[in-house]
Formats: C-alpha cells, sequence, structure tokens
C-alpha cells in the first residue's frame, strides 16, 4: 500500500507537556489497571505527504494516543537525525510509539540491515518492529523461499530481542502471511517468544470470515491495522464498516493490542477526527479511553 495523503485541514490542538527523548518518561503507557486495554492509535504512512510534526499534531487532536512510524517517509532506519527528531514530534504531542514500521521483507540480502533498523525502533521509543514475511505469498512460494524467510525472522527475532524488542508480521496478501494458515505456520516455524502477526480484515472477505480467522490467530495477534475498505481497496468511511471493527475490537478487548487506523478516505487529515470517533466507540471507549 502506497497511496499519499493530501494536505492538513485539522484544527489546532494544544500542546501536551513534552518529554524527554532520553528515556525521562516511559515509552510506552505503563502496566497498571488498564494494561489489558486496547491502545486507539495512527499509522503514520496514513500521512505520507505531512511531516511528521503535523501528523502528530493530528493524531493528537483526534484524541488518538500511540503511533506506528514508518520507515519509509517519516523515520528512514539509515537517518538517525531523522528518527530523532520524529521522537520528539511524538514526545510533544504525547504520543507512545507502539511500533515501527519497517519495510524489512525477511530476505537473505536485507539482513545485514536489520540491526540498523532495531536501533532505528530504540531511538523512537518503540516496542516492537512491524516486519513483512517475504516477498512471495505462500501459495507460490518455493520450499526453498519459505525456509529463507523463516531462517531470516529467527535471525531478525534475536537481534530485536538483544534490543529488549518484538517483532510482528505484516498480515497482508504477497507474502508467506496473506492467509490465517499460513500465518499460524509461519509463526510455528520461527518458533520465537517475541515474534506475533498484526491482523487486518483480508480484501473483499466478509465480515463472518474475517472474524473467523481473527478468532483462528487468536493470542498471537499484538495489533491490528483498522481500515474500512469495500469493496477492494474502496475507501469508506470507518462507520460503514462499525459492525466489522464492533465485533474485531470485542474478541480481542483485554488483551492490551493497539487498534491503528491507516489509509484514511481521501488522504483526508480533516476526517481523522471522525475516523478515531468510530473506531473509540467500537473499542467501548470514551474520549479518555476508559470503557
Amino acid at each position: 500500500m502506497n497511496e499519499q495523503s493530501g494536505p492538513s485541514t485539522a484544527g489546532p490542538a494544544p500542546v501536551r507537556p513534552a518529554r524527554s527523548a532520553a528515556g525521562a518518561a516511559p515509552a510506552h503507557p505503563p502496566a497498571g489497571p488498564d494494561a489489558g486495554r486496547t491502545a486507539l492509535g495512527l499509522c503514520s504512512v496514513t500521512y505520507r505527504r505531512l511531516p511528521a510534526i503535523e501528523v502528530a499534531r493530528c493524531a493528537a487532536h483526534a484524541g488518538l494516543e500511540v503511533i506506528e512510524w514508518g520507515a519509509d517517509v517519516h523515520a528512514p532506519a539509515e537517518e538517525p537525525g531523522t528518527v530523532r527528531a520524529v521522537r520528539e514530534a511524538s514526545d510533544r504531542y504525547g504520543l507512545a510509539c507502539c511500533s515501527y514500521g519497517s519495510y524489512f521483507r525477511a530476505t537473505p540480502d536485507e539482513l545485514a540491515g536489520f540491526p540498523a533498523v532495531a536501533r532505528a525502533a530504540m531511538l523512537l521509543g518503540a516496542k516492537r518492529v512491524r516486519v513483512w514475511a517475504g516477498a512471495t505469498g505462500s501459495q507460490y512460494a518455493l520450499p526453498e523461499q519459505r525456509h529463507a524467510t523463516v531462517r531470516c525472522l529467527r535471525a531478525a527475532a534475536r537481534i530485536a530481542a538483544d534490543h529488549g524488542l518484538g517483532l510482528a508480521t505484516e498480515f497482508h496478501g504477497g507474502t508467506l502471511t496473506d492467509t490465517v494458515a499460513s500465518t499460524v505456520r509461519l509463526l510455528d516455524e520461527v518458533d520465537a517468544d517475541n515474534v506475533r502477526t498484526y491482523w487486518q480484515p483480508p480484501l473483499d472477505t466478509p465480515d463472518e470470515e474475517a472474524l473467523s480467522g481473527l478468532a483462528e490467530l487468536g493470542d498471537r495477534i499484538v495489533a491490528v491495522h483498522a481500515f474500512s475498505w469495500w469493496p477492494g481497496n474502496t475507501r469508506l468511511p470507518m462507520e460503514d464498516r462499525e459492525d466489522l471493527w464492533t465485533a474485531a475490537l470485542g474478541m480481542l478487548d483485554g488483551r492490551g493490542i493497539e487498534a491503528l487506523l491507516e489509509f484514511v478516505p481521501g488522504d483526508d487529515p480533516a476526517v481523522l477526527t471522525r475516523e478515531a470517533a468510530t473506531l473509540r466507540r467500537a473499542a467501548g471507549q470514551t474520549v479518555s479511553g476508559r470503557t
């Protein structure tokens, strides 16, 4: 998904107290009575054309609390100065970075670059790195391709663990996590405690079937990418598939996952508050995040 966004029209938001990027405050919410609550947030790739400070402002204005910073535009791993500035933008608006959205595809020629990815995640204060399970769909991948991806994910998991990070695979077509069955198989093959998966409703999949797959993945899920597309990649307001998201977030309630808005209609920052309100309602939360 490489859609791009338009200019911001969202209104101003008050700046929340800044936190030190050096670690004076926790990078993500501490454990406590709300530890199992679903945290609501945004994928920065939703607004690729906006500077990071504006993305953070829009997320805070919408009442969101966490963000997944993308590595392709906002926080490239090879630009630590840029990554530090992105962390400062998060801190300025009181957002926790829950995940670093990398484009590491677990291929042998990419493995040497993964330590830099892990370091960037640490600079952001993220607790995990989002990765991709190869570059070939499960139906077409040759056995040696699958084995190579498993080996690379194992190696990346070890590097991530050395940095106190988890990994989560994108649940996406054209990879080895394009179906529930292949995702379960892959996670079993990798067999690493710090490797889980994301979930999102597969394109053109009826709600009942999508929810059945969600139930099968169960506690392997650490976060979901929330959007409302139907048919294909036609973007609808979240409220048009609110029943799906109410059911999905109800199934995941109490597990401490994140629900991250992604690719809103028209790439329009002005609709983010509306979309966040629908997601909040689906999660059974008030503006404060409490049920």
